[in-house]
């Protein structure tokens, strides 16, 4: 791995945490600075499948609360270039466990994540 992929790798985690802080705190605004404003979300939550623009996932975090117990890894980062994967695990958010697969995009010289698939675990 490169030093160039090394750093990228590190400015998508840390773009990444900021998804993870405002999920421990509760905060919808606090999760944004890792999306993109025009970012998008899909996933099935029982048996509604959320989609749509990312504020339904704001909005969902507002409504759910702090999720202080939260335990979050991120698995993998596969960087090409200007776009990247993460697949990240988070167990214990208010009692749940979700996959969550990013699409991010660098743009403007910082890393947004474009799109969120999630998976809810049973």
């Amino acid at each position: 791995m490169s030093k160039t992929t090394i750093d990228e790798s590190t400015a998508i985690a840390q773009t990444v945490q900021h998804y993870i802080d405002g999920a421990i705190s509760g905060k919808g605004d606090e999760m944004k600075p890792a999306f993109h404003e025009d970012a998008t979300i899909f996933g099935y939550f029982g048996t509604d499948l959320l989609s749509g623009p990312i504020k339904a996932l704001f909005d969902w975090n507002d409504e759910n609360g702090p999720a202080e117990e939260l335990r979050a890894k991120i698995v993998s980062i596969d960087v090409g270039g200007s776009v990247a994967n993460v697949r990240l695990e988070l167990d214990n958010w208010t009692g749940n466990r979700f996959t969550d697969l990013f699409t991010l995009l660098k743009v403007d010289g910082s890393w947004k994540i474009m799109n969120k698939v999630f998976h809810l675990h049973s």
